[in-house]
């Protein structure tokens, strides 16, 4: 029968970063290239090359600059009389697909270890892609709720992939936050996906979860502890601290985890 043990050290991180848009979340991963880690981004909002990340590194480590690479993908639509359509069939979300199997450099993502962080750069725009997906593979569906559940399913069967004990990467998958008002009057705070009936359910996924938050004056900084908007967890609690600056907070969050 199995007996509780005291937990093994883990060098592996899964971590979900919500936060809305503007927080830092991106930038947030300079912290990480800074302490000497890998960085591969899968960039479905197609804003790493263009976005603050670089700039931060560029200023405080350029020497490391040549660890981070990334590959970005989003749908091409057109201008119509009827409104925005898609440019030809949705190709974003299964050549991502493609790239958690072999990256653009042959290498397996399951086995890159835990000197590198996988980072989905976000859950927001990868559901986007899904449904794009979903909506091209049966385009005559009465039902539109048959391309919602299908991209859902798609979705989830991804984060089920990442989170596995097989895919031995450290994983960042960065989401915005869907605010959802409840039957009892309250407000919660989900990571953003297809549709609402996903979100409560990709927290499950995960033992790391961490929100970006922007305080009084700009401030930006990471909570790692809950909120009575946002449900946060990580297993170090009892000595994570509850609130880490921006500028090393993802640094100090894996140093946590990992000690």
């Amino acid at each position: 029968m199995p007996v509780l043990t005291p937990p093994k050290q883990t060098n592996l991180v899964k971590l979900l970063l919500i936060g809305d848009s503007g927080t830092g979340k991106t930038g947030a991963c300079a912290s990480l290239v800074k302490a000497g880690m890998r960085l591969r981004i899968l960039d479905m909002d197609n804003k790493v090359e263009s976005g603050i990340l670089p700039q931060i590194i560029l200023r405080d480590c350029p020497n490391r600059i040549g660890n981070v690479d990334f590959e970005a993908f989003r749908d091409k639509y057109r201008a119509t009389a009827a409104g925005f359509v898609l440019d030809g069939i949705p190709q974003a979300f299964t050549k991502a697909l493609a790239l958690l199997d072999k990256w653009s450099d042959g290498s397996n993502p399951a086995e890159w270890g835990a000197d590198t962080v996988l980072v989905v750069d976000s859950l927001t725009f990868l559901a986007d892609a899904a449904f794009n997906w979903a909506k091209g593979m049966n385009p005559s569906a009465k039902d539109p709720r048959q391309w919602y559940g299908t991209a859902q399913d798609a979705v989830e069967h991804v984060l089920a992939q990442l989170t596995a004990p097989h895919f031995k990467t450290n994983v960042i998958v960065i989401s915005h936050v869907t605010w959802v008002d409840r039957p009892d009057g309250t407000m919660k705070g989900y990571p953003s996906s297809v549709g609402k009936a996903l979100g409560p359910t990709i927290p499950a996924y995960f033992e790391n979860m961490a929100l970006t938050q922007t305080a009084a004056g700009g401030k930006r900084t990471i909570q790692t502890v809950p909120t009575a908007l946002v449900d946060l967890k990580n297993p170090a609690s009892f000595k994570m601290a509850p609130t880490l600056p921006i500028e090393t907070g993802l640094a100090d969050f894996f140093r946590t985890i990992r000690s």
